[in-house]
This record gives C-alpha cells, sequence and structure tokens, in this order.
C-alpha cells in the first residue's frame, strides 16, 4: 500500500510539474520534497571572437529540503584555454513563498539566491554567474500552470566581484545588471497519462536577457528546446540558444545545450 501511494504521488507530481522543468530558467516551483537530483549540463558554444567553439561541464546536485525550498551546488568548467578545467563552483536556494493550486492549474511565486566562485579571466561585458563571474544574484519568479502550459518569468538583480586571486573585475565595465526570462512549455505527449513509466516530451520557448546598470547595454537570447522524461525520474534537455540582440560583448552567446538528469525520491524523508 506504501508502494502504491508513492508511485500515485510521483504521478500527480509529474502530470502537473512536467512542462515547468524549464532546460535555461527556473520556474518557481521546486523539486520534489526529500527528493535529490543529479544533473550533468553540457554545452558547445561558437565564439564570438577567433573563431572556434568552446565545451563547458557542470554538474549539479539539488536537494528538495520540503516543498517551499531546495537548494543547489554546481560545479563549472571548459576549455576557453584550450584543456578543460575547473573554474568555479556555485550555490543557489529558492523559496516558494506564495501558492494558489486549483484542480487542473496553480499560480507559484518564489525568491531565489545565487552565490558563484571563479577563478578564470574575466573575458566579456555581459554578467554570467553561471560559469563566468564571482559574485551573488537575488530575485524572483512567477510561474502560471494551466493544462498543459506553464507560463513562467524572473526578475533578479546581480553584482559580479573579482576573480579570485588573479583577475579583478576591470574597472571600465558595469558590475551590476538586472537579469529578467520569460518562458512557455508545453506537454506535448501523452495526450493521457496511464501510468508513471509513461514517457513525456515537452516542448518550450526561452527568452533570456540582461541589462547593465552603469551603462544600459543589454542583450537578449531566445532559446528553444525539446524535454524528455522518462519512468518519472530521468531527464533530457536538447535546446539551442541564439543572441536576438547585443549591445555588449559577449564571449560566446550562440550554441547547443544537452542536459541529463536523474532524480532519486525519498531520500531524506
Amino acid at each position: 500500500m506504501r508502494y502504491l501511494s508513492i508511485v500515485f504521488l510521483v504521478l500527480i507530481s509529474f502530470q502537473i510539474n512536467a512542462q515547468e522543468l524549464f532546460v535555461v530558467t527556473e520556474p518557481a516551483s521546486n523539486v520534489p520534497a526529500g527528493s535529490i537530483g543529479i544533473r550533468l549540463g553540457q554545452s558547445l558554444m561558437e565564439k564570438e571572437i577567433g573563431g572556434g567553439s568552446v565545451y563547458s561541464l557542470s554538474p549539479e546536485v539539488t536537494w528538495g529540503i520540503n516543498k517551499n525550498l531546495m537548494v543547489r551546488a554546481s560545479a563549472f568548467s571548459n576549455n576557453a584555454s584550450n584543456d578543460l578545467k575547473g573554474e568555479g563552483a556555485g550555490v543557489y536556494a529558492k523559496y516558494r513563498f506564495f501558492s494558489v493550486d486549483d484542480l487542473q492549474s496553480h499560480f507559484r511565486m518564489a525568491a531565489f539566491g545565487r552565490y558563484s566562485w571563479n577563478n578564470s579571466p574575466i573575458m566579456q561585458e555581459a554578467i554570467d554567474l553561471s560559469g563566468g563571474n564571482s559574485g551573488f544574484e537575488a530575485g524572483v519568479v512567477a510561474t502560471q500552470l494551466i493544462k498543459k502550459v506553464a507560463i513562467s518569468s524572473s526578475v533578479s538583480y546581480a553584482k559580479a566581484s573579482d576573480n579570485k586571486p588573479n583577475y579583478e573585475f576591470p574597472e571600465f565595465q558595469s558590475s551590476g545588471a538586472f537579469n529578467y526570462t520569460f518562458s512557455v512549455g508545453r506537454l506535448m505527449y501523452p495526450k493521457r497519462y496511464t501510468s508513471f513509466k509513461q514517457t513525456n516530451i515537452n516542448t518550450m520557448l526561452e527568452f533570456v536577457g540582461q541589462t547593465l546598470t552603469d551603462n544600459g547595454k543589454s542583450y537578449l537570447d531566445v532559446v528553444p528546446s525539446i524535454q524528455f522524461i522518462i519512468n518519472s525520474q530521468a531527464r533530457i534537455d536538447v535546446a539551442y540558444k541564439k543572441e536576438l540582440y547585443s549591445s555588449m560583448l559577449r564571449f560566446a552567446p550562440d550554441g547547443f545545450y544537452l542536459k541529463l538528469e536523474y532524480t532519486f525520491f525519498n531520500v531524506t524523508n
């Protein structure tokens, strides 16, 4: 009976949240309470200057402390200097503070924060706390789910600092920025749930932008993607990021993402 209850809860959870698992943005919903998620993020981006491409690798571990609070630890590495090497790490936390649930819809809001360390050269004006800069970020995100469609948007403030021990933040660059995102996702398959072992297929479109506070320079990217959720635990994301507009120097704005994730449920309950 206990096993059947767990299966039922997992199934309902993925029916509700399947199209909220965005690739490059975070929704207001959290990972299930008591779960541990392991993710391997990879990207292959085209260099803006000098030609060629840069490969990045980011392993992550996410813990659902309870239904309202989750934390994540990440490590960053890339081959920008020809050899793949570790260049930093980060911690992320999200607290859901508002939720309105209905039978086939819900609305949620959450506050989030991030702190990152990086020891690599500062190679662009854009502030990137997921592999390029040291610093912090704080913001809020809201997500609306209606049947098979999820819409999510966030706004945050990011502040970059020196990449210690060898790279000071350039005095002539803006160290502060506002980040903003807008994402929409839809569950494409299955049309009707009959088993928690069914593979989910989600498609989504995400917009990611930034405006520097000191000089007003900005960029806007679009990220179309497809996502597969297998056996309600394994997840495969494939996405392509394309720069729509930019007035600032960026190291490698366009390229592909491949993310692999596996969630272990009821680990810490």
